[in-house]
């Protein structure tokens, strides 16, 4: 993970995934933040996921990465879907265009992950270094070797 944009990308995960934390921790102590979640218990579970699934994505994993998207793609599209159809028809509110705004960030991010993961070239995945492949895969070199120090043996 050598590009700035993964480093971002992955921090900016890790703060979403803290607001989400302090969303629900706000909603179940009952104090008033302006942003609710969905469904709290399905928002608990999903967050233990984001957890594990982040570790993996760290680790440039595509596995974790596939289902970070697919789990907050399926919880946030929803709420994203249903309360855009609440703005269309104009029954709305200042909480439904905060809620349009992070469901968007919460299917966002995770699709830049997996487009991250799957185009990134720099990252985890190449076993060989050009600048020394050379040295460690000529074994042409290493027979020259050999054979100079067969020749170079003295006996008394």
């Amino acid at each position: 993970m050598t590009s700035i944009f993964s480093y971002l990308i992955i921090m900016l995960a890790g703060l979403f995934w803290v607001g989400r934390v302090t969303i629900s921790i706000c909603y179940s102590l009952g104090t008033d933040i302006g942003i609710v979640p969905v469904n709290n218990t399905i928002e608990t579970i999903l967050l233990f996921v984001a957890l594990v699934c982040l570790i993996f994505i760290i680790k440039r994993n595509i596995f974790g990465a596939l289902v970070y998207f697919i789990s907050y793609g399926l919880y946030f599209g929803n709420d994203f879907y249903n309360r855009i159809k609440l703005i269309i028809d104009g029954q709305t509110g200042i909480t439904d265009y905060a809620s349009v705004i992070i469901s968007a960030l919460g299917i966002l991010i995770p699709f830049l992950i997996v487009m991250d993961i799957f185009f990134n070239k720099e990252g985890k995945g190449k076993d060989s270094d050009k600048k020394t492949d050379w040295f460690y895969t000529n074994e042409q070199y290493d027979r020259e070797i050999d054979e100079r120090a067969d020749k170079n043996q003295y006996k008394f």
